[in-house]
């Protein structure tokens, strides 16, 4: 039994997967503090606790390095959603989410839903590389004056990834699952984002979100995913890099 100073598990967990250096840390901090900032890679796994109506959701960062790439199914374990992520400047980094990462899902829930998401999409796309006037805001800690708003690069990066080759992705992937007939279409889980101008971020989250819901109803009262209990976390939620819950 849990002691009375620790929460309840949480309802439902998400994991992110994908190499070092696509950003995986950098779209949690986006929507969990709205604005972006540089980070070092994550050293095993930290999570954060989202609260969405009446119940919580663990989203898990998992660290893309390989040498702690065997973690990557402890933290996948009993997932509801896998969200695989890649940059779209980096075919490789595409690649690897196929080679490299989707077998570590094979631990999450039969029935879980897949997201995949091109980050970085503002080093490519003029319309990912505007902030709206509530970024800006919240980037400067400032309402006035307001800055520029950001421009396109001169020379933008060249695009390996296309929506495409995502769209293909998925739908391996879901044949590889046999979740044929019981995922949503490639179109509502393949994302472009930019954690740094905040492009997508909310709305590549809160679809998933919304698609987990119906989950949480049907196995809110059944006890048989892994026990995670919550503690010596701060106020905003985030496990102290380096540290593992499971």
């Amino acid at each position: 039994m849990p002691g009375s100073g620790k929460m309840r598990k949480p309802d439902i967990k998400i994991v992110i997967l994908g190499d070092m250096n696509v950003g995986k840390t950098s779209l949690l901090h986006r929507y969990t503090e709205r604005s972006f900032k540089d980070t070092l890679s994550t050293i095993g796994g930290a999570f954060f606790l989202k609260q969405w109506g009446p119940y919580n959701i663990s989203i898990w960062d998992t660290a893309g390095r390989e040498q702690f790439h065997g973690l990557g199914s402890m933290y996948c374990r009993g997932a509801a959603a896998i969200i695989l992520t890649y940059d779209v400047t980096n075919w490789q980094s595409f690649v690897e989410l196929e080679d490299r990462f989707l077998s570590l899902s094979d631990s999450a829930n039969s029935d879980s839903i897949f997201a995949i998401v091109g980050n970085k999409a503002d080093l490519t796309d003029p319309k990912a590389h505007v902030m709206t006037l509530e970024e800006v805001r919240a980037e400067e800690g400032s309402v006035l004056p307001l800055p520029s708003f950001p421009k396109t690069p001169d020379f933008p990066l060249h695009k390996q990834v296309s929506q495409d080759d995502a769209t293909a992705l998925y739908n391996r992937i879901i044949r590889y699952k046999a979740l044929e007939g019981t995922s949503p279409p490639a179109e509502k889980m393949c994302f472009e984002t930019s954690a740094k101008t905040g492009f997508n971020v909310d709305v590549m989250f809160e679809t998933l979100f919304d698609m987990v819901l119906p989950s949480i109803i049907q196995k809110h009262s059944q006890s048989d995913s892994p026990i995670l209990y919550l503690e010596d976390y701060n106020e905003e939620g985030m496990k102290s890099k380096g540290d593992c819950c499971t």
